[in-house]
Parts: structure tokens; sequence; C-alpha cells
């Protein structure tokens, strides 16, 4: 009967690191500035949507979400160089539906800025840096992503959650270990 018990212990142990190790590595949806209605010129420099986008981290699969009105605004994806010089005027894409959702499909640097007239240079744009697949662990570890130091205003974050929940597994494969 305590083989049996323990077997069951086992079993339900490894479904839930499984679950887990699943729920960590699934492609998440990023509301932009963690709230709807963040698409806006910034009050401060403290209220800048890079500063939200520096306490998230962003891999490959992700999706930003954006809430805007789009009568008055819009979304353009823009090379590093238009980011630099608020340039609106050759965008790699322009997103003005009001409920934009971009998925981000590779590694490095995504540059956005707005569409209406003078808000770039007032600060409404982002830089969001997308993390390659090898960095998935990372997230999983709890190890801070390397520091991208070419991506100008981008910095790499870290997150006291993500460390919690590689303690968590740290936890569960010791008693897995000692288990069998």
């Amino acid at each position: 009967m305590a083989g049996f018990s323990r077997n069951v212990l086992s079993s339900s142990i490894v479904v839930v690191v499984f679950l887990l190790m699943l729920r960590l590595t699934e492609a998440r949806d990023h509301l932009v500035g963690g709230k709807t209605d963040s698409w806006k010129v910034p009050s401060s420099e403290s209220d800048s949507l890079n500063h939200w986008a520096e306490k998230s981290r962003f891999l490959i699969g992700d999706s930003l979400v954006w809430k805007y009105d789009g009568k008055s605004d819009s979304v353009l994806e823009v090379s590093k160089r238009d980011y630099v010089k608020c340039n609106t005027s050759s965008p790699i894409a322009v997103h003005n539906d009001g409920n934009t959702k971009i998925v981000l499909e590779h590694s490095g640097a995504y540059y956005f800025i707005s569409g209406a007239k003078g808000h770039c240079e007032q600060g409404q744009k982002l830089i969001v840096v997308a993390l390659s697949e090898k960095h998935n662990m990372r997230r999983f570890m709890g190890a801070p992503a390397p520091s991208p130091a070419e991506f100008e205003s981008a910095i790499a974050p870290t997150s006291n959650a993500d460390t919690l929940k590689a303690s968590l597994v740290v936890a569960l494969g010791v008693l897995i270990g000692f288990l069998f």
C-alpha cells in the first residue's frame, strides 16, 4: 500500500511540474503600458512606456496589445533610425484600428512611435526587446536576461516572480529526486 501511494504522489508531482513548465513557456499577450489607454503622450519622463517595457520580459511568440482611440492616433512600427528621429513617413507597418495586436516573431528590438502629429516628439514611443528561444529557460529559471546594450533606452528586465517560480521548480525537482 505504501508503494502505491508513493507512486501516485510521484506521478502527481511529475504532472504538476509538467504543467508548471508548460505555463512558463507559453506565449503571452502584453497590454502595452499594463492598462487600457496607455498609448498617449506621457505626462512625465517617468510615465514613459519604455519604463513599463524595462520591467517586462518579452519572448518570441509573445504579443503586444494596444488599446487606444483609432480615430485620433495610430501605432507605427519603424526602424531604429526613424524611432530616434520620430520619422513617420516610412513606417514598417501602420496600425490604426484602436485595438492593435502585434506578434513578436523574431528576437531583437522592435520600435514603435505614435502616428499622431507631434506625439512622438513628446515621448509617445516604445522600444521592446524580444528575447530568443534560448532565453526561455532564463524566464523559467529566473535568471536576468542579457543586457541589450546596443538598443537605445532598452534594458532587459528581471522579475522577482520569475525567481519565485524557479525556486518552486527546483524544490519540486529535489522532492522528485528523493522519491525516486
